[in-house]
């Protein structure tokens, strides 16, 4: 298939109908209404569902109601909105139910402002909910990639019976990069889903529920999803690593930081300073392993983030306070720029690596 041009929002929507999506659930806010505006068009003409619901609130109660009769279902929103999300996401993982979760974050706290941000990273690895739950969480860098994890993000949904989060920034949303689409799956072929609430004739009737009054029995739940949470780690890390091998100062970042940082690597590399990036694609599970085979020879560590710190922290804790870790981060925002990035690595290989 051919590439074409698209907004980031707009070759996500396609995506999810070329993954087999055929029910949205959402409410527009800046900066991802592109999305739900595009599936509003593209649903119904392939026979489709798209809701605008009353609320952000009520938008993920029709995704657990969707999920739960076994439909592949997306719900999309931006940082304030899936804040207002969260008690129905943790239903979702306390039930077990697959489906989609896009967040195109943007400057916060409260309403913050419409221009991209990461400050949703505890949000969304932490749980952001109440209750001992966890998401898959997926960071993309790109258009392209952002369609190639929306076929992934189903696929695991299914697979793990667990909410995925698809965690983007205004910056993607809005971006317009050329794209090549995988061909259409058709949903009527997807592997059954014997647990779902479709009717019980001729058997006993599946519950869909996430309430368990006796403390034994929610216990035992608990440790079923911590072991469900142990397997992902084991087996679905993602990550990329870029001039690593040799790397005496390695910046981490995702995302469109990542993007930045990127950059920053080139041109602190025709400096002479051996520069490399790491690029966690899993945000939960967080690669462990690879981030520290990356940082192996690294006298320094940068995380390069759009928020006051937080994706540092995990770096901090899985390279396991070995490698002195840094943090440059722009809120409220604003984008980091290669040129401070650039400043900032050449400001730590004069002082040695020392720890900040």
């Amino acid at each position: 298939m051919a590439k074409v041009l698209m907004k980031g929002n707009e070759a996500l929507g396609e995506a999810a109908i070329r993954a087999g999506c055929r029910f949205f659930f959402g409410y527009p806010i800046t900066p991802q209404s592109e999305l739900p505006h595009y599936l509003a068009k593209r649903l119904p003409e392939i026979g489709g569902v798209f809701l605008q619901a009353e609320s952000e609130v009520a938008a993920i109660n029709m995704v657990y109601g969707a999920a739960g009769a076994g439909a592949r279902v997306m719900t999309s929103s931006s940082s304030p909105g899936v804040s207002l999300k969260m008690e129905g996401i943790s239903y979702i993982a306390g039930a077990e139910l697959p489906c989609v979760i896009v967040n195109m974050q943007r400057g916060g706290p409260g309403l913050g402002s419409i221009q991209p941000g990461q400050s949703d990273y505890f949000q969304a690895v932490k749980g952001g909910g109440h209750g001992d739950y966890r998401l898959l969480v997926l960071a993309p860098a790109s258009i392209q990639e952002m369609v190639d994890l929306m076929g992934l993000a189903f696929a695991l949904a299914d697979k793990y019976r667990n909410p995925v989060m698809i965690l983007g920034d205004g910056t993607l949303g809005q971006m317009m990069e050329p794209v090549e689409f995988p061909e259409m799956i058709d949903p009527d072929k997807l592997p059954s889903k014997p647990w779902a609430a479709r009717g019980a004739k001729g058997r006993e009737p599946n519950i869909i529920n996430s309430l368990y009054l006796n403390p034994l029995e929610l216990e035992e739940h608990n440790l079923k999803l911590q072991a469900k949470y142990a397997q992902m780690a084991e087996e679905e890390t993602r990550s990329e690593s870029y001039y690593t091998d040799d790397a005496e100062i390695v910046l981490v970042g995702y995302g469109s930081s990542a993007r930045v940082c990127k950059a920053a690597v080139d041109q602190a590399r025709q400096q002479g300073i051996k520069a490399g990036l790491f690029r966690p694609i899993t945000l939960f599970p967080f690669p462990k392993a690879e981030i520290q085979a990356a940082c192996r020879q690294a006298k320094s560590v940068l995380t390069v983030e759009m928020s006051m710190g937080q994706l540092v922290e995990d770096v901090r804790y899985n390279l396991e306070f070995k490698v002195p870790v840094h943090f440059y981060g722009r809120a409220g925002g604003m984008v980091p720029t290669t040129r401070a990035v650039v400043s900032k690595i050449t400001e730590l290989v004069q002082e040695g690596g020392r720890s900040a």
